[in-house]
């Protein structure tokens, strides 16, 4: 089932924490293991996949080259030891990436921008644009300005928070253990291994441990953390075994791993998301030809919008109505409300002369678009 599941997704997240990819002893990053895992995003990419890595490790680099290995540092040499450990970490992917004939793309998130409906939508954009021109993004936290998320937080959970925002098919986590036990494998000979886990019950996140490593900040709790988020965001989830070369290969050859099944489809998951949260900021009525398209699945463009009601945002949940007042759906607008004001009835091609400015040419996206009776 793995296999076919790997080879049959058409968009992928992979995690890489830092126990992964630094090696504590030599005080230098796993060169030829992150060289081994672009060979298999490479590979992938040619069955048809896209690619994203949440890459960790930026503070174990960063604090060996400041000289703050040995103890426990503060806050602020956290941060410190991200920004120069960023530098080199993009640097190295985009290295190991290159010699398989691929361009990375460095991309830093805070928890805002996969939870706020604006930085969301924004965030969603400038990924699925670089993913359509072939690159591979690279996404870490943005530890620098972050507080919260380093001392409590961990990239299994932002991995999960990305996976469910671009809408991935499938989450894999690296780790040091080939799966989800029923207590820790380290520990306990008698641990028995969980293949596949249909349902995040109290009892399976009881079999969650700590981390235990100097330069990691996760552990199997915040594995289970991530997989309830992707479970829950339509995303499957696997956790296996990371350290040995060619781990996705080995995955698709049938190597061991614990799989979390999700809970939805990917296109429901998001279309609640949309659906339920915020009050509409506003409304947006359209004409008969931007109906039809909107009912065969297209995205609302402004040349079939009739008129513009409220204010809003780029973000904002907007009401889309009929010329009569009936209504169509709800939406995220790709567009203020005055700019689509403005280019209400127009052409795309159009629209640089009418803001001054270049701009996306839908209003609403098709995937940021939830008509009624779906």
């Amino acid at each position: 089932m793995i296999p076919e599941y790997i080879q049959n997704a058409k968009r992928i997240v992979i995690k890489i924490g830092s126990a992964l990819l630094f090696d504590p002893v030599r005080g230098e990053a796993r060169k030829d293991w992150m060289k081994a895992l672009a060979a298999d995003v490479a590979a992938l990419h040619s069955q048809g996949s896209q690619v994203l890595l949440i890459s960790s490790g930026s503070i174990a680099l960063g604090r060996c080259h400041l000289g703050l290995s040995n103890k426990t540092i503060r806050l602020e040499e956290k941060q410190a030891a991200a920004a120069t450990g960023q530098v080199e970490l993009a640097q190295l992917w985009s290295e190991a990436l290159a010699d398989e004939g691929l361009r990375a793309g460095q991309i830093l998130l805070a928890p805002e921008d996969t939870e706020t409906r604006r930085r969301h939508i924004n965030a969603r954009a400038t990924i699925q644009t670089l993913l359509d021109l072939g690159v591979v993004p690279v996404v870490n936290e943005n530890d620098t300005v972050t507080t919260y998320e380093i001392r409590f937080g961990d990239n299994d959970r932002l991995a999960a928070r990305v996976a469910a925002m671009v809408s991935a098919d499938l989450l894999i986590l690296l780790s040091d253990v080939d799966g989800l036990y029923t207590v820790n494998p380290h520990q306990i000979e008698t641990a028995r291994h969980i293949p596949e886990i249909r349902d995040i019950t109290p009892e399976v996140l009881a079999m969650g441990g700590t981390a235990n490593a100097e330069f990691a900040s996760g552990g199997m709790a915040t594995k289970l953390a991530a997989a309830r988020i992707a479970s829950a965001a339509g995303v499957g989830m696997i956790i296996c075994k990371g350290f040995d070369d060619r781990p996705v290969s080995a995955l698709i050859a049938g190597a061991k791993c614990s799989f979390f099944t999700p809970q939805t489809s990917l296109v429901k998951a998001r279309k609640s998301w949309i659906a339920g949260a915020l009050d509409p900021k506003g409304s947006i009525s359209v004409d008969q030809g931007a109906q039809t398209a909107l009912r065969q699945g297209k995205s609302l463009l402004p040349a079939g919008i009739t008129k513009i009601d409220g204010q809003f945002e780029r973000g904002d949940l907007v009401v889309i109505l009929t010329e009569t007042g009936t209504e169509l759906g709800h939406g995220l607008a790709g567009h203020s409300s005055a700019e689509a004001d403005k280019l209400k009835g127009h052409n795309s091609k159009d629209f640089a002369m009418i803001l001054g400015y270049e701009c996306r040419a839908e209003l609403i996206h098709a995937d940021d678009l939830v008509l009624r009776h779906e």
